[in-house]
């Protein structure tokens, strides 16, 4: 598939319906044959979309002084990422032209979950921005609802147990990143953020009217996603390909700003709860040969080796790390 389809998922609201079954297939197709797709019909107003990009460009206007006392450590990462502070996982290549705020899946200080990982925990809210949690927050629960149903048509259309895949997303470690990238100039080498592959479950965007996303085809070119406004581009992670057997595809892509504007996103990063066990529910496809993975150790491993001074090892799983 050299394409990316846009999907209405409006019927899977309805099992009954007769656009249930067609829908399913189309969501399976897509996510089998490129591992990416355009959805509508998600019922998350443009409002909400809209609410989240304008925080995110408060957010990356705090004075470099403050966003700086608000930056993710290694004991806790969450708040700011300064420009071009991490390289690839594998350490290789130029350090990405972007600067995030990172968000985890929010539990109060005193939950004892955080006892048994310690990505949990509650955010770095800035205090610049009063409004950035309430209004990021409700438009983190309609994506989770919109991950929900994603699931349970994925459950559907490769005959899997009902809610096994769901299950797995109570307490989740679902993650955001807002992302500022800055336009590249048309000499520039390197990228907003280099080729890779998600390491996650299922990735969720809202796009950027700049643009600057591409996805990688299984014939080798660089396409970029056709969504319409309203709607959302959708991703298979290298979690639910694990969990499929190689059947659901997770994809390279890159992000890459010539539009000579300002760019911002704010990815939303499904991964299930921290204890659970990702290894194929289905037998594996032929050449797949892939270990099972701890949720929990892998997220810790993806964070750590963000660190240029860091590095995977032999216990560290697949980071998703592409080269040119």
């Amino acid at each position: 598939m050299d394409r990316i389809p846009t999907i209405d998922i409006s019927p899977l609201s309805d099992p009954g319906s007769a656009a249930f079954a067609a829908t399913v297939q189309g969501i399976i197709e897509a996510c089998t044959g490129i591992g990416f797709l355009s959805i509508t019909g998600t019922g998350v107003p443009q409002q909400a979309v809209d609410q989240v990009r304008q925080t995110t460009r408060e957010i990356f206007a705090i004075n470099e002084s403050r966003k700086w006392d608000q930056a993710i450590t290694r004991e806790n990462y969450r708040g700011y990422i300064p420009m071009g502070f991490f390289t690839p996982n594998d350490g290789s290549g130029k350090a990405d032209k972007y600067e995030g705020y990172k968000l985890h899946h929010e539990v109060a200080a005193t939950d004892p979950v955080r006892a048994e990982c310690a990505l949990y925990g509650p955010n770095l809210w800035p205090a610049e921005v009063p409004s950035a949690k309430e209004v990021i927050l409700d438009y983190w629960h309609q994506l989770d609802q919109v991950t929900d149903v994603l699931l349970g048509a994925l459950e559907s259309g490769l005959n899997l147990t009902p809610g096994i895949l769901r299950d797995a997303f109570r307490n989740p470690m679902t993650n955001m990143t807002l992302l500022h990238y800055p336009p590249q100039a048309a000499e520039e080498a390197g990228y907003g953020i280099h080729p890779h592959k998600d390491t996650d479950a299922l990735t969720i965007i809202a796009p950027d009217p700049v643009g600057g996303l591409e996805v990688q085809t299984r014939s080798g070119k660089w396409i970029s996603p056709d969504c319409p406004l309203g709607g959302f581009v959708v991703n298979i992670g290298d979690m639910l390909e694990l969990w499929s057997g190689g059947r659901l595809k997770s994809t390279p892509h890159r992000v890459v700003n010539r539009s000579g504007k300002e760019r911002y996103s704010f990815p939303y990063f499904a991964v299930p709860r921290h204890d659970v066990i990702v290894e194929p529910l289905l037998h594996a496809l032929s050449g797949f040969d892939r270990p099972a993975v701890h949720c929990g150790h892998w997220s810790a491993e993806i964070w750590r080796t963000n660190w240029p001074d860091e590095a995977a090892d032999e216990d560290t799983p697949e980071l998703g790390t592409l080269h040119d």
